[in-house]
């Protein structure tokens, strides 16, 4: 019993460590942050009734911003402007490479695509959109009147405010969901980048990794129509005034620190089981690191042919790399923690609290298991699965077309019928996002890359068997195949694809294009497998649903949701740590380190004026005084994940102090755990931003404007 009991207490502990970190608007007046070190009032911080830091936050297009001025500056990574950049530059103006500064308002380069969210409000609607579903409903029914209901009050609530963005986001699975309205700017311009040099100093080789000196930071700017509403771009429009400025503090921060970060994390996973945690191990990451590794290496081989080529690639390869790297560095975390075995064992002391009680184990009994058994179905079909979800993503034609002919369905259907991408709300997206798609295609790789999905389609065991790729393409006809197609298709006109949106699919099945007919073929498969996903989704939701009320219960306590792209607070201290035995990571990186560091070889090929800049120890008001040099990097013990890039860290005054875009190689698992001892995120320190503002590159403009000068 005493053995049982220490167990528990244990169990207990570690998820009390693995919940620190990411905490949703509804929790942060539970938390007591001054103690922690904060110095300012929590309605400083979050004023649901007034202006608060939550105003100064903003979404970038998936990643998190800053406002730094009143004429809608805002601050974000690098990498998170990176395709504005790329989009931006051509071989004879390079910005991606020689960097970019618009000295005048009309100089700044339309960001295409680019969208800032602010949040406005939240409230809860659980009981509203959980009042869509009856017991007499099949599973994949459930699925589909709770996405019903989300659309029916996300459009509702935009036709009530006009020119706000509505989010139903699920917090607890298949329990709770939060309804949330943001401000929503559609005019997003680039301001300035550093050279690729100083922006991702490193590349893949640093990515994920301590000691960094990266400095990945860029500016854009937010824009409105003259009378105040979203607009798309328009020469006319004006800056946006939002209504919190971040003030910027040069004098950075120090070991120890108090620090916090406001911003959008991604999507963790730690509510999920030991089945969902064994499929990304044992199956899912693994498959998709070494097929991105292979994709990798051949757009590698083709952007060497010429710079305006590797230009085409290089959103791709990078966005690739990324998840590449952090899928090695969570197969290396989960593996060296044994984190499934130690999930598993968590799952077995919970499950022998459920059957010591009756009615536990009446009505949760068999929870556990029944997750098993969902997760064993997707198992048995995962290779199938892994190749239909990957098989239109390698190619950008055939992504296209599929597009084009699931719009032509999907827009005969009611508004809130329709999958997200095509409701009336999204449609112009999604039309961008294929006309950005398009203009970096390629057809010597995409053909590369199709022809290596079509070969993993084909090698399919029969019981999984891709039929209708199958009737097209034999092993034996591939390169045949494959040069018809790419010699026959219109789909590479931007103009002809954007007039084939609003075509029935009776007429899109008719039009002779190789890449249109296949996507006829292959739609009813991808039809089927939602409806599958909808079903298992439905059984989990419910399965789910009874796993938190079990755990708070055995718990004895609340914990917060998996993070899922909503605001979130996190918070803790400049810290170092210890990877390995004898070996501490100090917490700050300087520019002497990237004067030691740098080669003259890509990617540790730092621009010469900066080295000169360094070694004449050209610091200006940016040195550090213990250090004496500027900072670059920074380490803290925050819990972040992926969408907290850009994220404004901010001192215990809620001043800047740097802008988080990484995590340590050790932290790539914070999505499915968190520990004090190795979960370590990293931002540019403040300091270097400003250094190579004001030091390497002049832009006196810019801080001034961020009231630094």
């Amino acid at each position: 019993m005493k053995k049982t009991f220490i167990t528990i207490i244990i169990f207990l502990l570690s998820f009390a460590i693995a919940e620190e970190g990411m905490y949703p608007l509804s929790e942060i007046h539970k938390l007591d942050l001054k103690a922690k070190g904060l110095q300012i009032e929590l309605t400083d911080l979050y004023n649901p009734n007034g202006i608060s830091l939550i105003d100064g936050i903003c979404n970038v297009s998936g990643c998190s911003g800053s406002f730094v001025s009143e004429k809608g500056l805002i601050l974000t990574n690098h990498h998170c402007a990176y395709r504005a950049i790329k989009n931006a530059s051509t071989s004879e103006n390079d910005y991606l490479e020689n960097g970019f500064h618009a000295k005048s308002f009309e100089n700044e380069v339309p960001a295409r695509g680019y969208t800032v969210r602010i949040t406005e409000s939240y409230r809860d609607v659980s009981e509203e959109v959980l009042s869509a579903i009856s017991d007499d409903m099949s599973l994949a029914e459930r699925t589909k009147a709770i996405e019903r209901k989300s659309k029916e009050i996300i459009t509702q609530v935009e036709a009530e405010n006009p020119g706000k963005r509505a989010s139903v986001s699920e917090m607890f699975i298949g329990k709770t969901y939060v309804l949330f309205i943001y401000s929503y700017l559609k005019d997003v311009r680039l301001v300035y980048a550093p050279p690729r040099s100083i922006g991702n100093f490193g590349g893949e080789t640093d990515n994920w990794i301590w000691p960094r000196h990266t400095g990945d930071f860029s500016v854009m700017r937010a824009y409105i129509a003259p009378d105040g509403s979203p607009a798309d771009y328009s020469p006319d429009n004006i800056p946006y005034t939002p209504k919190k400025v971040l003030k910027v503090a040069p004098e950075g921060v120090n070991e120890e620190d108090f620090v916090f970060i406001l911003g959008y994390p991604g999507r963790t996973y730690r509510h999920r089981t030991s089945h969902f945690l064994d499929y990304e191990y044992n199956i899912r990451m693994p498959y998709v690191a070494d097929l991105y590794q292979w994709q990798i290496n051949a757009m590698e081989e083709i952007s060497a042919e010429g710079r305006d080529i590797a230009l085409k690639h290089l959103s791709k390869i990078k966005g690739r790399s990324n998840v590449m790297k952090n899928y090695r560095g969570k197969l290396l975390g989960i593996g060296r923690l044994d984190l499934v075995e130690k999930k598993m064992a968590e799952e077995r002391e919970l499950q022998k609290y459920i059957e010591s009680k009756r009615k536990l184990k009446k009505e949760y009994g068999t929870v556990l298991q029944e997750i098993g058994d969902i997760y064993e179905d997707i198992k048995a079909t995962a290779e199938f699965s892994l190749i239909l979800g990957y098989f239109t993503y390698s190619s950008d034609l055939l992504s296209t077309a599929y597009r084009i002919y699931e719009g032509s369905i999907e827009l005969k259907k009611e508004d809130v019928e329709r999958e997200y991408a095509y409701m009336s709300r999204n449609l112009e997206m999604t039309k961008k996002k294929i006309s950005l798609t398009l203009q970096d295609f390629y057809a010597s790789s995409d053909k590369i890359l199709f022809r290596d999905m079509i070969e993993r389609a084909l090698d399919l065991p029969e019981s999984q068997r891709f039929q209708a790729v199958g009737d097209v393409f034999t092993k034996d006809n591939i390169d045949t195949k494959l040069n018809n197609y790419y010699a026959n298709t219109n789909l590479t006109d931007d103009d002809y694809v954007m007039e084939l949106f609003g075509k029935t699919p009776e007429e899109i099945a008719e039009i002779d294009d190789p890449f249109l007919q296949l996507a006829v073929k292959i739609y009813p498969y991808y039809q089927k497998q939602k409806e599958i996903s909808k079903e298992r989704k439905g059984a989990l939701d419910q399965l789910y649903a009874k796993l938190i009320d079990v755990k708070k219960e055995f718990m004895g306590a609340d914990f917060i949701p998996d993070a899922n792209r909503t605001l979130r607070l996190t918070y803790g201290n400049i810290r170092g740590y210890y990877p390995k035995d004898a070996t501490y990571y100090y917490p700050i990186t300087t520019l002497d380190g990237v004067v030691e560091k740098t080669t003259g070889e890509f990617p540790f090929d730092s621009p010469d004026k900066l080295v000169k800049l360094g070694k004449q120890k050209k610091f200006g008001k940016y040195v550090h005084p213990e250090l004496g040099s500027v900072p670059v990097g920074i380490l803290y013990n925050m819990d972040t994940t992926g969408g907290n890039s850009g994220s404004a860290v901010l001192n215990a005054k809620g001043e800047l102090v740097g802008i988080n875009f990484d995590r340590a190689y050790e932290a790539t698992i914070n999505d499915f755990a968190w520990s004090e001892a190795y979960s370590r995120s990293i931002a540019v320190d403040i300091r270097y931003v400003l250094w190579v503002l004001d030091v390497y590159s002049g832009a006196d403009d810019l801080l001034v404007e961020m009231g630094v000068n």
